[in-house]
């Protein structure tokens, strides 16, 4: 706050009988005003920044493409927190801060996060997304990582006529039943408990439980560590519920798969750049939720000015620096509190011209 009101006292538009709030007026201020109005605002403003029936970079095939992950990020040690956001932990000790989950939603053309949830810790992924999927729609293509796949939560997602690009665990049963000339094959997800029943020739039983999809298998073979480059390989396997091999070819599916990695690198963009690796500041839900709030709106900001520019300057928005930007913002947000957004006698009269 001091930073904002130093411009004004050099333009002499700073009353010297003012103060600046003190820290806890400021805690004060906000709780006040809570959670609600952050969040209002972050819904109005957090919307698409890729022109609708756009190509390149965040498009496929006529579909936005969009990204589906979690983050969980530590918050202050108080009861309070504790109470409303758990720990996370193992057998030999709990995690040293309470912690909060961001399931987020991300277009991945531009970076940005058009919607989000946040939750205690122990909340699963899969329950807080659900709230985020009436943000896709048929013009979507939403990828998620095989954390995310279940049967339920599959067809949730599907019926929001988003088409979907998930990777699954291997260990899910997926019959071959049609061989595709690009490699992948046809098959369809059906319960846990319904699996069995294809290994003892029974698929009649839950054939009207089955969803049909189409299965893209590949396999990385450079994920060994920089010590050792003959790393034994990884094989991905991802389902869809494109099923025409010829309007999304295997290979593009599975060069696409790796745009999911944009929301991993928002993700970081917050925690590393905005955040820097801290514990937030808040002491109470509440403002525990409005802090994040704040950040994610904060983020937008910023992608959004980044996309903007690349506009004039290059057209891929990524091949910008998320860092030096914010440094600019940084550098530049406190001068503009000097300025006056009143109109001067200049601009009514060039306005009148």
């Amino acid at each position: 706050m001091r930073k904002l009101v130093g411009g004004l006292q050099w333009l002499r538009g700073w009353d010297t009988a003012w103060q600046v709030p003190t820290a806890s007026a400021l805690c004060q201020a906000r709780q006040r005003l809570g959670e609600e109005p952050l969040r209002a605002l972050f819904d109005r403003v957090a919307q698409p920044m890729l022109p609708t029936g756009g190509g390149g970079r965040g498009w496929y095939a006529g579909l936005r493409v969009m990204a589906l992950d979690g983050l969980i990020i530590d918050v202050p040690d108080t009861a309070e927190n504790v109470a409303a956001f758990g720990r996370t932990g193992n057998n030999l000790a709990d995690s040293p801060y309470p912690q909060a989950r961001i399931v987020a939603l991300l277009e991945c053309g531009s970076r940005a996060v058009l919607a989000a949830e946040i939750g205690p810790c122990h909340t699963g992924e899969r329950e807080m997304a659900q709230q985020l999927l009436d943000r896709v729609d048929q013009q979507t293509l939403l990828l998620a990582d095989r954390g995310f796949y279940g049967y339920e939560f599959f067809n949730t997602a599907r019926a929001s006529n988003a088409e979907l690009l998930w990777r699954v665990n291997r260990r899910i049963t997926l019959p071959v039943y049609q061989q595709l000339p690009d490699g992948s094959y046809l098959s369809a997800l059906a319960p846990k408990s319904m699996h069995s029943l294809v290994a003892r020739g029974q698929r009649r039983r839950r054939e009207h439980l089955e969803v049909p999809v189409r299965v893209v298998e590949y396999t990385i073979t450079n994920r060994g560590n920089a010590a050792d480059d003959a790393g034994e390989p990884e094989t991905v396997r991802l389902i869809t519920s494109i099923l025409d091999h010829e309007l999304a070819p295997a290979a593009e599916l599975a060069a696409l798969y790796h745009q999911r990695w944009e929301i991993e690198l928002a993700f970081d963009e917050i925690e590393t750049h905005q955040i820097g690796h801290r514990v937030l500041r808040s002491r109470s839900p509440q403002l525990v939720r409005q802090e994040i709030w704040a950040l994610l709106l904060t983020h937008y900001a910023v992608r959004h000015l980044m996309f903007e520019a690349a506009d004039d300057i290059d057209p891929e928005p990524d091949r910008i620096s998320f860092l030096r930007t914010l440094r600019i913002v940084r550098r530049q947000v406190t001068d503009q509190a000097a300025f006056s957004p009143r109109h001067t006698r200049r601009n009514d009269q060039e306005g009148n011209r």
